[in-house]
């Protein structure tokens, strides 16, 4: 058990927490329903409000996720080898900038076979395709170009988009993006995305294309972004597996 283990020491939130963690680690399956939160308040002579704030300190660190209406669930194991899933919002933000849009335009257009296919969804359903200039402080970063299935997502397209996709998917959803998978390449930019970006025609760029899936592993986001490589880097920690 790991120093964030005792974090929470003595008390009932500590033996809540300890027999969650001991649930987990004792072999329940990814995707296996915890116990209520009545359930564990009556368990251990709490009250909910203790056993909520223990789900969310494992909700924080990834051990389990929380599904409106339908109650808590073991998170899938996360991989040794890996960076943090944040939004262009919380990137800007992390180096100090004012994230905000330009051009915003939101539609509902037929998945087809390419959208389909990326989403797991029939080429005959709906997405919703939200397509904008990413700025900070101001300035053109990025071009966004975001593709969810309309089914999760209903309404969307007549609404008024500001700030954070994944923080609306949340806050109007209750969607969340748990993980994803990413790719990277170097590419230059044409004379419409140059002129978008407000630099010359075959500046480099990055292209960056992201699946995003949910704790249940549902695919809920196809997205293609160009950021200028003048301006932006791509960070990340990565770790030594303790077996090498």
């Amino acid at each position: 058990m790991t120093s964030q283990d005792t974090a929470l020491s003595g008390g009932k939130s500590a033996r809540v927490r300890q027999y969650l963690v001991g649930l987990i680690e004792g072999g329940m399956e990814p995707h296996a329903r915890m116990p209520t939160e009545r359930d564990l308040a009556e368990q251990f002579g709490t009250t909910r409000l203790t056993v909520r704030r223990v789900l969310d300190q494992l909700g924080h660190e990834g051990r389990v996720y929380r599904t409106q209406g339908a109650g808590t669930f073991v998170s899938e194991p996360r991989i040794a080898k890996s960076v943090d899933l944040t939004s262009f919002s919380d990137d800007m933000r992390a180096r100090g900038l004012k994230p905000g849009s330009l051009g915003t335009k939101i539609e509902s257009i037929s998945a087809g076979a390419d959208f389909g296919a990326r989403l797991q969804i029939s080429p005959r359903d709906a997405v919703i395709h939200i397509a904008r200039v990413r700025i900070a402080d101001g300035v053109p970063m990025c071009l966004e170009h975001c593709y969810m299935p309309a089914s999760l997502v209903p309404g969307l397209e007549v609404r008024e988009l500001q700030g954070s996709l994944y923080e609306t998917l949340w806050r109007d959803f209750g969607v969340r993006a748990d993980k994803a998978e990413q790719s990277i390449r170097a590419t230059v930019l044409d004379g419409d995305n140059a002129r978008a970006l407000s630099v010359p025609e075959f500046s480099p760029a990055f292209q960056v294309e992201r699946i995003a899936y949910d704790a249940r592993g549902r695919r809920i986001e196809y997205a293609v972004s160009i950021y200028r490589g003048d301006r932006y880097s791509y960070d990340m920690v990565i770790y030594r597996n303790a077996g090498n």
